[in-house]
C-alpha cells in the first residue's frame, strides 16, 4: 500500500492523525500549535470556501476585511466577552526587535513599547461594532451584511490538527439591523445556510438547535448551532450563528436615527464556520484506506490509471484517456490521468484511495480492445467494467450516486447511536459508549455544570430541526420538571 493508515477500530485518534498527514492534508509547523496547511488539503478548503460564499452572497452579504490587531481597551468595553476569549489571547506589546547589547542574539527593544497593547484577533466583534459607528447614523444605512475570510488566533494549549490549533482559517459574518426581528431572522437564515451546506456539499447530517446558556458564544443573547456526529460517537460543534442583540451596539455606542426621528441602538449578528469543518470531513466520511470524498469537495474527481506493457499499448491508452478527460471536463468535473512511469498501478490505487479522488479509471490493452473501462468507486470499494462509449454520461450520474450514499451512511450511522435515556445510572454507562443521548434537563445552568463535571458530556443544542421531543418529563441529573428532550454528548 503507498502509505498504511492505523485502522479506526484499533485507535481512532492515530488514524485520524495518519489520515491528516499522510492524505497530505496538513502537518505540524515550526511553531507550536499552529499548522501547516498543504496543497491538497487547502484545495478541499477552497472547495468549501466556494460554496459558502456563493451561498452568503445569494443572501447579500459581501466580503470585507477587517485589521487582525484589536486594541485591548476594545475588549473591557464587553465584559462577558473578554471572559470568554481572555484566556486564549495573544497580545502584542513592542513593534522592534534590537541586537542584544550583551552579545545574546535578537531581543526585544524595550524602547518600542507599545502605548496601547494590541490583541491578535481571537474574533472581530470589537474591532468591527467601532467601525460600523462610522458606517451607520439612518435606518436608510441598515442592513449591514458583511463576512471576512480569514485567520484568527486563540491560545490552546492542547491541540490537533483541524480541530483544534492556535491559529485557524474561518469566516465570520458580521450584521447590523434596525429591528431584533430582523436580526434574529438573519440569525436563523445563517445556521440553515450552514446546515443547507453540511447536508448537500459535506454529505453530513447535522442537528440544528440553541446552544444552551453555558454554551452560548461569548456576548451573545442566543446561539444557534449545527452538530455533526463522528464515526467514534463524539459530537463536533460545526458551525455556529449567533444573536447579539443591542450589547456591542452599546458598547461602542452605535445608534440609528430610525423613520420617526428618534435614536436607537443597532441590534447584532455573528456567524462562523472554520477549518474546524476539514476535521469533521474526515471524521464523518473516513474510512481504513483513506479519505472519502463527497464529489462537491473533492480537488480531483476522477483519477484515470493507464496499464500498458509496450509504449505502443501506452500511447493508444493515453489517447483514450485524454479523449475522455476533455469529456468529462465539459461536464463540470475535475479530472487527472496519472501517467508517472516509476510507480506501479497497484501503488496508485492505493494512493488515489487514500486522497478519497471519488472514481477511479483503469484502462489496459484488452480494455482498449473491447471497448471498456474498469470504473471503481471510493465510497464503496466497489469496481465494474463499463463500456467506454458513454462513459463520460455513467460517471457525471455516478457523482450524484455516490454523494448520496455517502450522506446516507452517514446518517444510518447517527440515527443508529441516537437514544433516550431517564435514569442517570444508565446516563453515566452510555455516554461513554458515545452517541447522542436525549436526555430532560431542568434548564438550570448549574445542572448542565454539574453534569458535564460528572461525566465530560455537555448539551450540545436544543434540536429545533431534528431530533425535537417536546414531551412533558424529570431532569436526567436533578428529577425537577423538564418539558423537552435536549441532545448530550461527549464533544471535540
Amino acid at each position: 500500500m503507498a502509505k498504511e493508515v492505523t485502522k479506526r477500530a484499533e485507535n481512532y485518534s492515530q488514524w485520524y492523525n495518519d489520515l491528516v498527514v499522510k492524505a497530505d492534508l496538513a502537518e505540524q509547523s515550526a511553531v507550536r500549535g499552529c499548522m501547516v496547511i498543504k496543497p491538497y488539503g487547502y484545495a478541499i478548503w477552497e472547495k468549501m470556501q466556494g460554496a459558502l460564499d456563493a451561498m452568503f452572497k445569494q443572501t447579500g452579504v459581501q466580503n470585507a476585511y477587517f485589521p487582525l490587531f484589536i486594541p485591548k481597551s476594545f475588549f473591557s468595553r464587553e465584559a462577558e466577552h473578554v471572559a470568554g476569549f481572555a484566556k486564549e489571547c495573544a497580545v502584542v506589546t513592542h513593534h522592534r526587535l534590537m541586537n542584544d547589547p550583551d552579545g545574546k542574539g535578537i531581543v526585544v527593544d524595550p524602547t518600542a513599547k507599545l502605548e496601547e497593547e494590541l490583541i491578535v484577533r481571537p474574533t472581530s466583534e470589537t474591532i468591527i461594532w467601532s467601525t460600523y459607528k462610522n458606517w451607520i447614523t439612518s435606518w436608510r444605512d441598515l442592513p449591514i451584511l458583511c463576512n471576512q475570510w480569514c485567520n484568527v488566533v486563540r491560545w490552546e494549549m492542547r491541540t490537533r490538527l483541524f480541530l483544534r490549533t492556535a491559529e485557524f482559517l474561518w469566516q465570520e459574518g458580521h450584521t447590523a439591523h434596525a429591528t431584533a426581528e430582523e436580526a434574529q431572522e438573519r440569525t436563523r437564515q445563517m445556521v440553515d445556510i450552514y446546515a443547507r451546506f453540511a447536508r448537500e456539499v459535506m454529505a453530513l447530517p447535522v442537528v440544528v438547535g440553541h446552544k444552551s446558556p453555558n454554551e452560548r458564544f461569548a456576548g451573545a443573547l442566543d446561539t444557534l448551532t449545527i452538530e455533526a456526529m463522528m464515526q467514534d460517537g463524539k459530537a463536533l460543534q460545526a458551525g455556529t450563528s449567533h444573536f447579539l442583540g443591542q450589547n456591542f451596539a452599546k458598547s461602542f455606542d452605535v445608534q440609528f436615527t430610525d423613520k420617526d426621528g428618534s435614536r436607537q441602538y443597532v441590534w447584532a449578528t455573528s456567524w462562523g464556520l472554520s477549518t474546524r469543518m476539514m476535521g469533521a470531513l474526515i471524521m464523518a466520511h473516513g474510512d481504513d484506506a483513506g479519505l472519502v470524498l463527497p464529489p462537491d469537495l473533492a480537488p480531483i474527481r476522477v483519477v484515470m490509471v493507464p496499464i500498458y506493457k509496450t509504449e505502443e499499448e501506452h500511447s493508444a491508452i493515453l489517447d483514450k484517456m485524454y479523449e475522455l478527460k476533455k469529456a468529462l471536463e465539459a461536464l463540470g468535473h475535475s479530472v487527472k490521468v496519472d501517467d508517472r512511469d516509476t510507480l506501479r498501478p497497484g501503488f496508485k490505487f492505493a494512493e488515489w484511495e487514500l486522497k478519497g479522488v471519488p472514481v477511479r479509471i483503469a484502462m489496459g490493452p484488452r480494455d482498449l480492445q473491447n471497448g471498456t473501462a474498469e470504473v471503481s468507486r471510493r465510497d464503496t470499494l466497489t469496481k465494474e467494467t463499463v463500456g467506454i462509449d458513454g462513459l463520460d454520461r455513467y460517471v457525471d450520474a455516478l457523482m450524484g450516486a455516490i454523494r448520496k450514499n455517502i450522506y446516507d451512511k452517514a446518517d444510518a450511522f447517527r440515527e443508529a447511536n441516537v437514544r433516550k435515556c431517564d435514569d442517570w445510572n444508565e446516563f453515566k454507562e452510555k455516554i461513554k459508549e458515545g452517541g447522542f443521548l436525549l436526555c430532560h434537563w431542568d434548564g438550570t445552568p448549574e445542572t448542565e455544570q454539574a453534569i458535564k463535571d460528572e461525566t465530560k458530556a455537555t448539551i450540545r443544542c436544543i434540536p429545533i430541526d431534528s431530533f425535537v421531543c417536546e414531551e412533558e418529563g424529570k431532569c436526567i441529573y436533578s428529577g425537577k420538571p423538564s418539558h423537552r428532550r435536549v441532545i448530550f454528548a461527549i464533544s471535540y
